[in-house]
This record gives C-alpha cells, sequence and structure tokens, in this order.
C-alpha cells in the first residue's frame, strides 16, 4: 500500500495543534429561531427572497456568526406554533426565538384570550430554555370591528410587558399603512410582495439586534 504523505508546514501545523486551537477558537454561530407563518414561510414569493433571508444575507456580508432558522408555516396560527416549539427548541437549541404569529387566529376570528395565552406559553417555554424572545406585532383591517382591532394590536405589547421581552410594534408598519399600500402586497391583498420584504427586514432589525451578542 502506498502511504499518504501531507504538505511538510500542514503536518507541522497540526503536529503543533495550532488547527485545532484555530477550530476552538472560531466563534459558534448564535442560532435566531423564527417561528412564524406565511408571511415567514415566503409564501408567493421567490425562496430566498423573504425578510428573514434578507437579514441573513445582512449578517453573512458582515460577516457576523448569525443563523437564522426559518420554522414559519403558512397557515400556522398560535396553537400550532405553541405545539411545535418544543421539538424545535430541542433540536435547534436557539438563542433568540422570534414569535411572528397571530395574524391566521385572527383571520379565523378565534378568541383573543386564546392568542395571548398562546403567546404568553410560546414565550416563557423559550425563555425557559434560555433563550431570548422577540414578540413581532401584526394588525388587522378595521373591518373587523373598531374594539376587535384595538384588542388585537394591543395583545402583542401585553405579552411582551409582562414578559419582559423585545417587541416589533407592527411587522407590516411603512406597508400596510401607506396611502395605497396595494403596490406592496400579492394579488390576495393579505401577503407582502417582494418589493416588500426589505422594509419588514428594516422593522425586524433594530429590536433584533439588542439580542445577539456584540461584535
Amino acid at each position: 500500500m502506498k502511504r499518504r504523505h501531507c504538505n511538510a508546514l500542514l503536518c507541522a501545523i497540526l503536529a503543533s495543534g495550532a488547527f485545532h486551537a484555530a477550530l476552538a477558537q472560531a466563534p459558534a454561530a448564535t442560532k435566531v429561531l423564527v417561528v412564524g407563518d406565511s408571511i415567514s414561510a415566503e409564501y408567493g414569493l421567490r425562496r430566498g427572497s423573504g425578510w428573514i433571508q434578507l437579514l441573513q444575507t445582512h449578517f453573512d456580508r458582515e460577516k457576523r456568526p448569525v443563523r437564522l432558522i426559518n420554522a414559519g408555516i403558512s397557515g400556522d396560527t398560535t396553537s400550532g406554533g405553541r405545539s411545535r416549539l418544543p421539538a424545535l427548541l430541542r433540536q435547534h437549541q436557539p438563542a433568540v426565538v422570534v414569535i411572528e404569529l397571530g395574524a391566521n387566529d385572527a383571520l379565523r376570528g378565534l378568541p383573543l384570550a386564546m392568542t395571548r395565552e398562546n403567546l404568553t406559553a410560546m414565550t416563557k417555554a423559550s425563555k425557559d430554555a434560555g433563550a431570548k424572545v422577540l414578540i413581532v406585532g401584526m394588525q388587522v383591517p378595521p373591518n373587523y370591528g373598531g374594539q376587535y382591532t384595538r384588542d388585537f394590536q394591543a395583545l402583542f405589547k401585553q405579552v411582551a410587558d409582562a414578559e419582559k421581552t423585545a417587541l416589533v410594534p407592527f411587522l407590516l408598519k411603512g406597508v400596510a399603512d401607506q396611502p395605497d399600500p396595494t403596490s406592496l402586497f400579492q394579488e390576495d391583498r393579505i401577503h407582502p410582495n417582494e418589493a416588500a420584504q426589505p422594509t419588514l427586514a428594516a422593522n425586524v432589525w433594530p429590536a433584533l439586534l439588542p439580542l445577539l451578542p456584540k461584535r
């Protein structure tokens, strides 16, 4: 059998342990788990064009060791997110959990008390697993009724305040509140289009950044 020879310099590095020391010094990526619905799952968009991937691209460009894990599922509710969160926490062991859920609860007319309870439970479970939490708020159109609209908008801040977590007040700020927002939505007028994704990423960025290790 022929013996395999390595480059003399590489052999010297391996023998000295410098190679293993360099690996040990490389920072581990900070995992950010995003548990969301269709707005996170890139519904109707080109793959890789959604707001989560835009944030990942920004971190990569800055050479920051941050890895976003997109656990968005179209149509998911806070109940669905609550049921699948424990497995996601065990699998990924994230440092930060971003909860982008609640819109489908409202679209289905589910009780707001249940939405609030589910968000609270998800927040507590994430913190118990050692993760910081960012809650992403949503709003519904006024045709749902004034009181329902106000109560739905308020519940995200209520949970964030009670659990002392970070908050994005409204993910679609600068998109849904434009004088004519139709240009920033898909034909269903529910899901933001590709042109809106940088705005969504910009809304999340300032709330997410303080939860990450300083450079």
